[in-house]
C-alpha cells in the first residue's frame, strides 16, 4: 500500500512543484499571491481529512468484521457530508476572497493578483471534497490502486494545461496566474469525473445506493467525533501559515515570495511521509478490529523505518541542495536567499515529521485523534506564543528557528502520547497466535 500511495504522493510532488516552477516566472508578487491560496488550501484540507480520516477508519474497521452493509452505508454518508461540507466553506470563500488577500498581502498587486488567482481556485478546492471522499473510503477498504490512477491523470492533465493557459503557448492567450487555476480547476474536474466513473462501472465492494444517501446524523456523529481532531489538526496547519505571513509581511514581498517557495518545496518532499501514514492508518484499523494486537505494534515500528529513512536522505539533499532547488523557481537573488535558508533550517524538521505521519497513522485506526491535535496545539503555541509576542524583533532566521523547534516539540508529544494509547488500548485486546495477515478487500 504504501508503495502506490508513494508513487501518488511523489505525483502530487510533481504538480506542486511543476505548477511554482511556472508562476515563479511571473514573478514575486504572482508566487506571493499563489502562496496566500496555501492558508485556504490547507482549511480545506482540514475539512477533507476530518471526514477522509472519519470514513477510513469507520470503513476499515467495518471491513475487518466483513460488514459490508455497513461499510457501504459510511461511503454514500461520507459522500453526501463532503457535497454539502465543501459548498459551504467554498461559497464563503469565494464571497470572502478579495478581503482575505488584502488582510495578509504585502503588496496592492499581490492582494490583485491574488484575488484573480482564487476566482478560479476556489471551484477546484470544492472537487477536492468529493474526490478526497472517494479515495478515503477505498483506502479504508484497503484498495489503493484506483486512486493513484485517478491522481496520475489530474497530475498529468495540470502539467500540460498550466504553461498552455498560463503563457498561451499554441493559443496566443495567456491568463497569467489565473492560468495555474485554471489548470488545477479543469484536471480535478477530470480526477472526479474518472474517480466517479470507477464506482459506476468497476467497484463492487463500495457502490453509491441513494437510499443510503439519506442524512443518517448518528453515523455523521461518528465520521465527526473520530475525524474532527484530525481536521482540527490540519486547521491549525492554517493557521500557522496565517501566523507567518503576518510575521513577515513587514519584511516586503520577496520575504513571502521566497516563505511560498520554501513552504511547497517542503511540503513536497514530505509527502513521502505522508504517504505511508495513510497505507498505515487501514492496515491499524482492520488489525484493531480483528484484535491483532502485535501487528498494531508492528506496523507502527514499520511506518516509523521506512518514513525515517526516507525523510533522513531528503534532509541531506536539501543541506546540500538547497540553493539549487530553489533557484529553479525564481532568479530573484532576495527570493531565492530567503527560500534557500527556510529550507535548509525547516528539513531539520523531516525526521520529526517521519515520526509524527507514523505516529497520526496509528490514533486513526485505532479511532482515537485526539491525541495528534492536542500534540498539534502544543506545536501551534510554541511557535506563535515567542514569534507573536517578539514581533518586529525577530529576524527571518529566528523565526524559521522557532518553526522548526516547535514541530520536534510536536513529535516528542506525539511518541509520549502513543506510548500511553498502547498501555490503554492493546492491553485490552486478546492476542491472536496465527500469523495470517489481514488482507486489502476489493
Amino acid at each position: 500500500m504504501s508503495a502506490f500511495l508513494m508513487a501518488s504522493m511523489l505525483g502530487q510532488a510533481l504538480y506542486l512543484l511543476a505548477d511554482m516552477y511556472w508562476v515563479g516566472r511571473l514573478g514575486k508578487e504572482s508566487v506571493a499571491a499563489v502562496g496566500l491560496a496555501a492558508n485556504l488550501m490547507a482549511l480545506t484540507l482540514a475539512l477533507t481529512q476530518m471526514m477522509g480520516v472519519g470514513t477510513t477508519t469507520l470503513i476499515s474497521h467495518a471491513a475487518g468484521v466483513k460488514n459490508q452493509h455497513r461499510a457501504r452505508l459510511v461511503f454514500n454518508q461520507s459522500f453526501v457530508l463532503s457535497i454539502a461540507g465543501g459548498g459551504v466553506l467554498c461559497l464563503l470563500g469565494f464571497l470572502l476572497r478579495h478581503a482575505y488577500c488584502a488582510a495578509l498581502a504585502a503588496s496592492p498587486e499581490t492582494v490583485r493578483l491574488g484575488t484573480i488567482y482564487l476566482t478560479w481556485f476556489v471551484p477546484a478546492l470544492f472537487l477536492q471534497f468529493p474526490l478526497i471522499s472517494m479515495g478515503a473510503a477505498l483506502r479504508g477498504a484497503g484498495v489503493v490502486k484506483p486512486t493513484v490512477a485517478v491522481l496520475a491523470l489530474t497530475v498529468l492533465v495540470n502539467l500540460v494545461l498550466a504553461p498552455i493557459l498560463i503563457f498561451g503557448w499554441g493559443t496566443g492567450h495567456p491568463f497569467g496566474v489565473q492560468g495555474a487555476a485554471m489548470a488545477t480547476f479543469f484536471a480535478l474536474v477530470l480526477g472526479v469525473v474518472g474517480m466517479f466513473s470507477y464506482f459506476v462501472i468497476r467497484e463492487k465492494y463500495l457502490a453509491f445506493d441513494i437510499s443510503a444517501m439519506r442524512p443518517d446524523f448518528a453515523l455523521w456523529r461518528e465520521v465527526f467525533q473520530i475525524g474532527l481532531p484530525a481536521g482540527a489538526e490540519l486547521g491549525i496547519l492554517g493557521i500557522y501559515l496565517i501566523i507567518v505571513y503576518a510575521a513577515i509581511r513587514h519584511f516586503g514581498a520577496a520575504a513571502q515570495s521566497g516563505f511560498a517557495i520554501g513552504a511547497r518545496i517542503m511540503q513536497s518532499l514530505i509527502l513521502p511521509a505522508v504517504a505511508v501514514g495513510m497505507a498505515n492508518a487501514p492496515i491499524v484499523g482492520q488489525n484493531f478490529s480483528a484484535k491483532r494486537a502485535e501487528r498494531i505494534r508492528e506496523s507502527f515500528w514499520a511506518a516509523c523505518g521506512l518514513g525515517s529513512v526516507v525523510m533522513l536522505l531528503l534532509t541531506a539533499l536539501c543541506q546540500a541542495k538547497a540553493l539549487s532547488l530553489v533557484s529553479l523557481f525564481s532568479k530573484q537573488d532576495d527570493v531565492v536567499a530567503v527560500a534557500a535558508g527556510y529550507l535548509r533550517l525547516i528539513s531539520l524538521t523531516f525526521l520529526a515529521t517521519g515520526l509524527i505521519f507514523a505516529c497520526t497513522s496509528v490514533f486513526q485506526g485505532l479511532g482515537n485523534t485526539r491525541p495528534p491535535f492536542l500534540s498539534s496545539v502544543i506545536r501551534l503555541f510554541a511557535f506563535a506564543v515567542p514569534v507573536l509576542l517578539l514581533a518586529r524583533r525577530l529576524t527571518l532566521q529566528e523565526i524559521w528557528i522557532i518553526s522548526a523547534g516547535s514541530v520536534w516539540v510536536q513529535a516528542m508529544a506525539n511518541l509520549w502520547f502513543l506510548r500511553r494509547e498502547f498501555n490503554i488500548k492493546l492491553r485490552s485486546l486478546t492476542p491472536e497466535l496465527s500469523s495470517e495477515e489481514v488482507l486489502p478487500v476489493s
